[in-house]
């Protein structure tokens, strides 16, 4: 097996960290790369090793795959962890890297490119007898025909990107007469945001869970699954926050599940760390979504019940090595849970909130687990994605973790801007998570931006009293000492 000496990493903020951490544990070197507003950035002072790469645009350093290459050939990098987002699901990138010598801590161009495409992935799932939703696996560009295929399906239906992914390029449809337009809309901003109009069309599936399925595979034949986590509290189709495991699943479900994630590996010939994405009905049928060839920002609760370290797997794999355990090892410990702390104001809409950090207080203690890439003092710009981190809480049962997590996100102290804690707070307290009977359409089900305004007052009001006393206390420490012996006896009188 091939010990890498350096390791370049390709990402930013707290993924770059976290991927930094495990490489120094396994005593690897790192390098990182780094725009010019990220100059003061703590995965920057962390790495062995930094360059900067360009202008803050992603463009014109994050996604320079020439430049990053460059890097990596003038600083003698052995390979490079994409982590997730930019370049890490980019067959273009990981060809690239190949054809100069050096290793992508992932899968192989041939497998991203598979199923990175949706409607390639769903044919191969397909052959392979995964569960599919409904619909169509070929691209529909002819409004007659989409009317057809709709019709033949039954409404309501989904348009989807091909190339999709974050909710983009994506509509539901409702009736005949809605289809022209959103059909429209979605090729539009399919050709915007990945280069490739192309869309298909399934039936929609009324608020379904949304439950994916962590995999590892090696280069020896050798692929498993470390079971799965409950991702359906979503904004815009985007998850905010995540459990494993589930809620709702069976032994024997989550057996079935994990064992079409395998299938799903093996079909495309998978390496390395991926997720197999599946949407749940109300009656628990799974139909296959998507399979993300990289690393989950969601990956740190299967970690908590697993206690493998996903990022170190991955780097093993990526040297040759055989994983070091079977599926019959593998076991649940306990329930955790993570929450996306996104600088987002949920009272208007989950819009990005942009500014500088005048406060940043992480919470403390046994099972709490914060992972992020800001320290206080800095500024959450427009330039990149608008996490700030990640807050994760571990305990034996889900009710324990629960509770844990809301202490958790009650002592996490940030200002300057607003974030989706509060509303992270008022989810995982609701009843309907309590229960475990909630699913992805739980934000227009149950949320009312009221309910954190109530809150918000109900802390200022506490505020007030704490200053009351604060200003009293110090008031006495000023008095003569008579004066305070006075008090202290007219107070026990």
């Amino acid at each position: 097996m091939k010990k890498f000496k350096k390791i370049l990493v390709a990402n930013r903020g707290e993924i770059a960290l976290r991927i930094m951490r495990s490489a120094k544990e396994m005593k690897i070197s790192t390098l990182a790369v780094y725009s010019t507003a990220e100059r003061n950035s703590p995965h920057v002072s962390f790495a062995d090793e930094a360059v900067c790469i360009g202008e803050p645009a992603a463009a014109k350093s994050y996604l320079n795959i020439d430049k990053i290459v460059e890097v990596c050939l003038e600083h003698d990098v052995d390979a490079v962890h994409p982590g997730y987002g930019f370049l890490s699901e980019n067959p273009l990138f990981a060809r690239a890297l190949e054809d100069n010598g050096i290793v992508l801590i992932g899968p192989s161009p041939h497998s991203m490119k598979l199923m990175g495409d949706k409607l390639t992935s769903k044919q191969l799932m397909e052959k392979y007898a995964v569960p599919m939703v409904p619909g169509v696996n070929e691209a529909v560009a002819d409004v007659k025909e989409a009317k057809r295929v709709a019709s033949d399906i039954g409404y309501p239906v989904m348009i989807k990107a091909s190339a999709g992914g974050g909710g983009k390029g994506m509509r539901v449809i409702n009736s005949e007469d809605e289809l022209e337009s959103m059909m429209a809309r979605a090729i539009s901003e399919a050709a915007t945001s990945f280069g490739n109009d192309a869309v298909f069309i399934e039936k929609y599936v009324s608020n379904p869970r949304h439950i994916e399925i962590q995999v590892l595979a090696d280069s020896h034949g050798n692929t498993v699954h470390l079971f799965e986590r409950e991702c359906s509290i979503q904004r815009r189709h985007q998850k905010l926050i995540e459990e494993a495991p589930s809620s709702v699943l069976t032994h024997e479900k989550r057996m079935e599940m994990g064992a079409a994630a395998v299938i799903a590996a093996k079909a495309c010939d998978y390496v390395g760390a991926g997720t197999v994405e599946f949407m749940v009905d109300s009656a628990m049928n799974f139909y296959f979504l998507e399979m993300n060839t990289r690393l989950q920002v969601e990956h740190c609760v299967t970690e908590e019940i697993t206690g493998i370290d996903l990022v170190k797997e991955q780097v093993k794999i990526a040297q040759g090595g055989m994983l070091s355990f079977t599926q019959e090892d593998l076991k649940i410990h306990g329930h955790a849970i993570e929450v996306r702390v996104c600088a987002e104001d949920p009272s208007n809409n989950f819009l990005p909130s942009t500014g500088q950090l005048t406060l940043y207080q992480r919470p403390q203690g046994v099972g709490v687990r914060v992972d992020d890439g800001y320290e206080q003092g800095m500024t959450v710009a427009m330039h990149y994605d608008p996490m700030i981190g990640k807050l994760i809480c571990k305990a034996a049962t889900r009710d324990e973790v629960i509770d844990r997590m809301i202490r958790a996100i009650e002592d996490f102290k940030i200002g300057g801007v607003e974030t989706t804690l509060g509303f992270c707070k008022f989810a995982i307290n609701h009843p309907a998570f309590r229960s475990g009977q909630f699913d992805t359409g739980f934000v227009s089900k149950h949320f009312d931006p009221a309910a954190l305004e109530e809150d918000f007052a109900e802390k200022n009001a506490l505020a007030a009293i704490v200053a009351v006393k604060v200003l009293q206390k110090q008031k006495e420490a000023s008095l003569p000492v008579n004066q305070k012996s006075a008090g202290w006896q007219s107070r026990r009188s």
